[in-house]
């Protein structure tokens, strides 16, 4: 049996956990990373390559798993520079997630262990929804949005495009969170979100600005 050609993008931690599920599934020829640090090496076999050299695996999928506290607003652009058509994009999911058939699941999405996605929530293209994360009915998540591991999303919430949800956030149902903003770690989130903003506690309530340098 021919497996199905997958080329990861960033070797991070986001990799290291899915990787031996992709593995299983998929050749891997390659991950692209542009991290100086890690030209010439391998990682379980697999060697690290630039991201300038996408275009040599012509009858790949990719899967774009960059994406931290920091560097979650950069994965569109990230995306976009390669220059691929949506349909190049691996969609996966971890064989113990559990998505209902009446769900939407975008191009370029990963989907980890443990993860549960109830009806009609719709999952934009290029988003990762980490270990144990559960997505309620009618859920919506923006494009290239990171759902942090044991996230409560409730029925009705949306959730914008870029952003980042930290790790064992809850969010009440019929929330709205604008694009780019962040949601810290354990976060309670009981209001909307303006975008770009970031927020955090139990109420959740905005991060006092840093004075400017």
């Amino acid at each position: 049996m021919i497996r199905p050609v997958l080329v990861p993008i960033g070797l991070s931690g986001n990799l290291v956990e899915l990787f031996e599920s992709l593995e299983a599934a998929h050749e891997i020829p390659a991950i692209l990373d542009d991290d100086p640090r890690r030209a010439g090496t391998r990682f379980e076999g697999v060697p690290v390559l630039p991201l300038a050299r996408a275009a040599e695996f012509g009858e790949a999928r990719f899967l774009c798993l960059i994406g931290s506290e920091r560097s979650f607003r950069v994965r569109g652009r990230i995306v976009a520079d390669l220059g691929l058509p949506r349909e190049r994009f691996a969609r996966v999911a971890h064989p113990s997630a559990r998505v209902s058939r009446m769900a939407d699941v975008g191009c370029g999405t990963a989907i980890y262990h443990g993860v549960t996605v109830t009806s009609n929530a719709r999952i934009g293209d290029h988003v990762l929804v980490m270990p144990h994360a559960i997505l309620h009915h009618d859920v919506t998540i923006g494009a290239h949005s990171l759902v942090g591991a044991g996230v409560i999303v409730a029925g009705g919430a949306r959730i914008g495009a870029d952003c980042y949800i930290g790790s064992g956030a809850a969010i009440r149902n019929g929330i709205t969170i604008g694009d780019g903003a962040l949601v810290g770690m354990g976060a309670v989130v009981v209001r909307d979100v303006a975008p770009g903003m970031v927020v955090a506690g139990n109420p959740a309530r905005p991060l006092p600005r840093r004075p400017a340098e």
